[in-house]
């Protein structure tokens, strides 16, 4: 009898001791979902749900959090929303990376006529820009691996740029007078992944006959080259 007692004591509270469901999360998770669009995987969502329970069943948690928008961003990308200057160790980008071969890049459109800086241009309903610290080359290169294609303004003043064909471009110009926009859309280098041989893969809006296919290779990591990382941003979307 007594060990009948004890099994039954025994069960009670691993019952008890275990996380309950919690319907009201439950609710709020799909309120969520809805309001900002997101669907998941139905095993990820139970992991997600039998964790966040788990904790708060253990005491863990002494704060309380608000969910929002940016509810199923990963660090990194947070990271670089409020524009950390620290970037995790453990985050290696790899040597090169290049979105046109993802499928991620939109063709050319011809800008025929003269075109002022104009931050925007190349948002589509946005609900707001992520801003790369002012000059950050590293930064900007991190938000290439992580996030894709970043909006960025350079100095184009000089005469050469306006005769560019190929080759990685290296000229004598300014990282603070910017008066063009472009769209960054990946990076790598030319033989050695040495300095001088470095460049980004810079989209530019120019008729396809400009450069190669309307694209430039401009000098990477050579001092903030023309102002490639001074205004360098990319939408929420």
């Amino acid at each position: 009898m007594s060990l009948y007692l004890a099994v039954l004591v025994l069960c009670m509270s691993a019952v008890y001791a275990a996380p309950m469901f919690d319907s009201q999360l439950e609710g709020h998770w799909h309120l969520w979902k809805n309001w900002h669009s997101k669907s998941y995987h139905e095993r990820e969502e139970g992991w997600r749900r039998m964790m966040h329970n788990l904790d708060h069943s253990m005491g863990k948690h002494s704060y309380c959090l608000g969910m929002n928008h940016f509810g199923d961003m990963v660090r990194i990308t947070f990271r670089l929303l409020r524009g950390s200057k620290r970037v995790p160790n453990y985050l290696q980008a790899p040597k090169a990376v290049d979105w046109r071969e993802k499928g991620y890049v939109t063709p050319i459109k011809n800008q025929d006529d003269l075109c002022h800086y104009r931050p925007e241009f190349s948002a589509v309903n946005e609900t707001g820009f992520v801003d790369i610290p002012n000059g950050k080359e590293h930064t900007l290169m991190m938000a290439v691996v992580s996030v894709g294609p970043v909006s960025v303004a350079i100095d184009v003043s000089h005469e050469s740029f306006q005769f560019y064909q190929s080759g990685i471009y290296y000229e004598e110009c300014s990282s603070e007078e910017l008066d063009h926009e472009v769209l960054v859309v990946g990076y790598g280098f030319e033989g050695e992944d040495v300095d001088g041989k470095k460049f980004w893969i810079v989209k530019n809006r120019y008729m396809i006959k400009w450069g190669d296919k309307s694209y430039i290779y401009m000098a990477k990591d050579r001092k903030n080259h023309c102002g490639i990382a001074t205004a360098a941003s990319y939408p929420l979307v």
